[in-house]
């Protein structure tokens, strides 16, 4: 404790909002999917991992970094678009239970297939050489990395926003999320817009894979553990807001962050701690609407 520094407590701030940036990646696909189908997605993690995983592939295939953050959301989003065409759409109007024990089973499925194709042993991934090293941010060095993910999320959350308040598409998905039966009384295909969100989403989650693989390398399990903390984000933040998937991302990672340094050990319980808190001031989350999930 004694050689705590404001310097150093404001260094680790900033290592919570690079880890709340993939936080609120993670959780901003959980949202869209919940809001827009009240599809709670088991499956989610293993899309995370799926990203990684693509990534690297093309990474080893001579494929860049760079081209990779376009490619690796269009190929994963479109797995999640023959995933709700072919296996969810068909369970629509069954109740929330059998999305989810769907998706729970998919993701198993997943997970072994990648095991088969890759190993069970993990790989590190390279850091971009554009972005390797630190700089100075005023309050000591900080990984460039690390900086560029959050850069990255504040430009997809930016590219959302304009999509969902700027276009008309945004608008019926918008729409779609309050009341389906008013865009279907208006001529609109509810079905294709339900794939599209579906598919954005795992694609929003397979890019926040890729952008964690530098960090932590990729495994087979790795979207098992960040998938709890990504419900945990939504839970905090409210089922189904993107607004609240965003501030509670931040917090979890800020909380978990400052957690390591005063107690490692209590870092993971943090999260946790954090979401009994705000439930039991408000049960619906930061932003949620009461009943939602009835």
């Amino acid at each position: 404790m004694a050689g705590l520094t404001l310097d150093l407590i404001a260094l680790q701030l900033f290592t919570g909002v690079a880890l709340g940036a993939v936080y609120v990646l993670l959780a901003i696909g959980l949202s869209l999917i919940f809001g827009m189908l009240t599809v709670v997605n088991f499956a989610h993690g293993a899309f995370y991992m799926l990203g990684a995983y693509a990534g690297l592939f093309l990474m080893t295939q001579g494929v860049n970094f760079w081209v990779c953050l376009l490619l690796v959301p269009l190929l994963v989003g479109g797995i999640g678009l023959a995933v709700e065409r072919v296996l969810i759409r068909p369970l629509y109007g069954r109740g929330i239970d059998y999305p989810l024990l769907l998706t729970f089973g998919l993701s198993y499925v997943i997970v072994e297939l990648v095991r088969i194709g890759f190993g069970k042993t993990g790989y590190p991934v390279d850091t971009p050489e554009l972005l390797q090293g630190a700089v100075d941010i005023g309050v000591g060095y900080f990984p460039l990395y690390r900086l560029f993910v959050i850069g990255a999320t504040a430009v997809i959350l930016f590219g959302l926003w304009l999509f969902l308040e700027r276009t008309s598409f945004g608008l019926i998905i918008r729409a779609g999320a309050r009341d389906p039966e008013i865009i279907r009384v208006l001529g609109v295909n509810v079905r294709r817009v339900w794939l599209v969100v579906f598919g954005l989403g795992t694609g929003i989650a397979a890019l926040a894979g890729l952008l964690a693989a530098p960090l932590q390398g990729v495994i087979p399990e790795m979207g098992g553990p960040v998938l709890a903390e990504a419900f945990v984000v939504t839970v905090v933040g409210g089922m189904g807001s993107l607004l609240g998937a965003v501030l509670a991302g931040l917090l979890v990672g800020i909380v978990v962050s400052i957690t390591s340094l005063f107690a490692p050990e209590m870092a993971k319980v943090s999260i946790f701690a954090l979401m009994a808190v705000v439930l039991l001031v408000r049960p619906q989350g930061f932003f949620g609407r009461a009943g939602l999930m009835s």
